[in-house]
């Protein structure tokens, strides 16, 4: 191992292989990516947290370097994706971060194998049922794609109109780089397995199981996110018996927007918990 890298592996699970690398060195974290998003698009994120932790990550079914099984795909599919990861790393728990989707894959995880999670970060996500659901992507999924990145744009960040974007050059980055990913040709496995992730997010549900998560949570809001709005993170931190909820000045993407919202993820991660709730 060099810097921290080990070598991406490939492992079989029942019909299918998952792909996965570990980097860095400190407390283990199993990341879980967003809609659509694969190790390399996630690159930047996974390597901020693996600055100081030993982060694995794999492409979620269909997705990237990872096989597409035959469908319907269920949350639960995913959870134990995740799950065989660890099996095959030998570890028996760590802390979970899942952003967007994969904090439905994490909250899934976290319910059903609660021993399996030491301590949970969810980014900008939702419990599904009565607590809240984020916004059904599937029913843009069919759009022309000018029409679905205007309606993107301001889903990720309810402020990114043209005017505030030609005044954040930061933001009209983010933004820019999303629609060039968007655009970018796909193979047929690829949108096959985007469509299937598209509709078990649709069934995304643990309302009901929020109760058994009983490890400490971190639960991370952006204030402009229309994807996940900030009222499913209240309803995600008041349903767990410890967790607490931070509401950062940002959209969807809040952690590349906020300074402040990896410092204190990272933080978290190696065992603090911080008592003082940002307002929502």
């Amino acid at each position: 191992m060099e810097g921290g890298f080990s070598p991406g592996r490939t492992i079989c699970r029942g019909s299918h292989t998952i792909y996965y690398e570990v980097r860095g060195t400190g407390p283990r974290v199993l990341f879980f990516n967003g809609s659509g998003l694969t190790l390399e698009s996630s690159a930047p994120l996974i390597g901020e947290l693996a600055r100081t932790c030993r982060v694995a990550a794999h492409d979620q079914r269909g997705l990237g370097r990872s096989a597409a099984p035959q469908g319907p795909y269920s949350m639960a599919d995913y959870a134990a994706d995740g799950a065989a990861v660890l099996d095959d790393l030998g570890w028996n728990s760590c802390a979970v971060v899942g952003f967007s989707f994969g904090g439905m894959v994490a909250l899934e995880l976290a319910a059903t194998a609660p021993g399996r999670v030491e301590r949970l970060v969810l980014m900008c996500t939702s419990a599904g049922g009565g607590l809240g659901t984020s916004y059904p992507l599937h029913a843009l999924a069919l759009l022309p794609i000018e029409e679905r990145l205007q309606k993107m744009r301001l889903l990720t960040d309810s402020r990114f109109t043209e005017e505030w974007l030609a005044a954040h050059p930061a933001d009209a980055a983010m933004v820019a780089e999303a629609a060039e990913r968007a655009r970018a040709p796909k193979s047929a496995e690829q949108l096959e397995g985007e469509l299937l992730q598209l509709e078990a997010r649709a069934g995304h549900n643990v309302s009901d199981r929020l109760h058994c998560i009983v490890c400490p949570t971190y639960v991370a809001a952006g204030r402009y996110d229309g994807l996940a709005p900030v009222k499913n993170s209240e309803a995600l931190a008041a349903g767990m018996p410890d967790a607490r909820l931070h509401v950062f000045e940002g959209g969807h993407r809040f952690f590349a927007q906020d300074s402040n919202a990896l410092r204190e993820i990272v933080a978290f991660l190696h065992g603090a918990f911080p008592t003082k709730e940002k307002d929502a």
